[in-house]
């Protein structure tokens, strides 16, 4: 008697694999940049069927959305990591500086693949709210120190100067990064008293 067909084979438990297909699309991406991006190049990196990736991910906008939030987690967690960003009494410029330093003086070919993917926005619309979650994440934290009109200047004070260290091929100075810093954290209009109707910047003779 002939043996009865054999049935689909059971899926094998694999619950890592969505994470390895995201760490493989940041690698391909880390060594060919986003052009070199494909379902079959990724799923050769992660040593995965094929079908895998494209299960999990049904387009390459989807994957990059998540290896960008990835990605983007890197300087946010550092931030609400570090005891001295959540202590009142330190200088918040000098605390940044430093934490930027030690980003940006990592291993570069992270910091680069981060930026890649975060100016990938400007061609596919897919990937901007991913890219704003950064700053939104970061000025949340920020704004625990000060206003939130001053934490998306300090963002944006924080973002430029890193894209400029990765574009030029320069040394990150971390006083001068500093110095920048306090001058936006400490300037600008104060906040007024309390109760009082006086608008902003009017000067009361005496």
């Amino acid at each position: 008697m002939p043996p009865a067909p054999a049935g689909p084979r059971p899926r094998r438990h694999d619950p890592g694999r969505r994470e390895r297909i995201v760490e493989a699309a940041l690698r391909v991406v880390g060594r060919g940049g986003i052009a070199g991006l494909s379902h079959r190049t990724v799923a050769a990196e992660a040593d995965v069927p094929l079908g895998s990736t494209t299960y999990h991910f049904a387009s390459l906008d989807e994957l990059l959305v998540a290896a960008l939030r990835k990605a983007n987690d890197n300087f946010g967690r550092a931030l609400r990591e570090s005891p001295e960003l959540a202590d009142p009494a330190t200088d918040l410029a000098a605390v940044l500086a430093r934490l930027m330093g030690t980003w940006i003086g990592g291993e570069r070919s992270g910091v680069e693949l981060e930026y890649e993917l975060y100016l990938a926005a400007l061609r596919r619309p897919a990937l901007r709210p991913v890219a704003a979650e950064w700053a939104e994440d970061v000025g949340s934290v920020l704004a625990a120190r000060t206003d939130p009109a001053t934490a998306r200047g300090v963002v944006a004070l924080m973002d430029g100067i890193c894209l400029q260290v990765l574009l030029t091929g320069g040394r990150y100075d971390e006083e001068y990064a500093r110095e920048m810093l306090a001058r936006l954290l400490n300037e600008g209009p104060k906040p007024r008293p309390a109760g009082s109707s006086e608008p902003p910047g009017r000067r009361t003779d005496t």
